[in-house]
């Protein structure tokens, strides 16, 4: 496993990303204690991946994401949110954590593609931005809340794209433990609250290129607002 890891370059500085039901285990203790943001100021933080969600790769490998501007709500240190800029597509990271950004501003903000991106300290569930958005990627968001505010979820999502925009969900973890976060989902979790608000589900896939921890329990999702 720390082999297929460190080959992916998602190790987490050698360190083996936990499972989620390890992180089930911690991190709801963490949050309890208000710890939250000293575990990004000491980096203590085993579910960053330590790079770009290797599905993120495979689809700008192969054009398959949509251009435009795009959002990466619970964006953390800004792995996915620089991947995906380009000069086609202008990509917004938000995060509540000050920490986070500080650490994702500090890793890439000389970086060549600066003028593609910006970190954004905001609450996506209130925050509403004069211009509406092509594109959204949620990954470990959706599970790090708690599952009463997924309604609320889905009407953000909603608000903040633009007509005909798309939700890219890479749906996680899809097991059966108990507690969270993250918390278990289903491919059901997500249609239950995207479809009522408005979304068409393009596309559900088993996503291959997940890291070593989490083969077997994600899936691609792919939603289009519609109304």
């Amino acid at each position: 496993m720390a082999e297929e890891q460190q080959k992916s370059g998602h190790n987490n500085g050698g360190n083996l990303i936990p499972t989620p039901e390890e992180v089930a285990t911690f991190l709801p203790k963490t949050v309890a204690e208000g710890e939250w943001e000293k575990k990004w100021e000491e980096g203590a933080t085993q579910w960053d991946l330590g790079g770009p969600t290797p599905i993120i790769s495979h689809l700008i490998d192969t054009g398959s994401l949509p251009n435009g501007k795009a959002l990466v709500p619970g964006c953390g240190t800004g792995h996915d949110v620089v991947a995906m800029a380009s000069p086609e597509r202008f990509v917004v990271g938000l995060d509540i954590s000050e920490n986070a950004l500080k650490k994702a501003n500090e890793s890439y903000g000389s970086s060549p593609k600066a003028k593609y991106f910006s970190f954004v300290e905001e609450d996506v569930f209130t925050w509403r931005p004069n211009e509406l958005f092509d594109s959204i990627f949620d990954y470990v968001f959706f599970c790090a809340i708690e599952p009463e505010m997924r309604p609320a979820w889905a009407k953000s999502m909603y608000e903040l794209l633009k007509p005909d925009g798309e939700l890219i969900t890479l749906m996680y973890p899809i097991t059966d433990h108990e507690g969270g976060p993250p918390y278990k989902v289903d491919v059901s979790t997500y249609e239950d609250v995207l479809v009522p608000v408005g979304f068409k589900a393009v596309s559900i896939e088993e996503n291959p290129h997940a890291i070593a921890t989490r083969k077997g329990k994600e899936k691609l999702g792919r939603w289009k607002k519609i109304n």
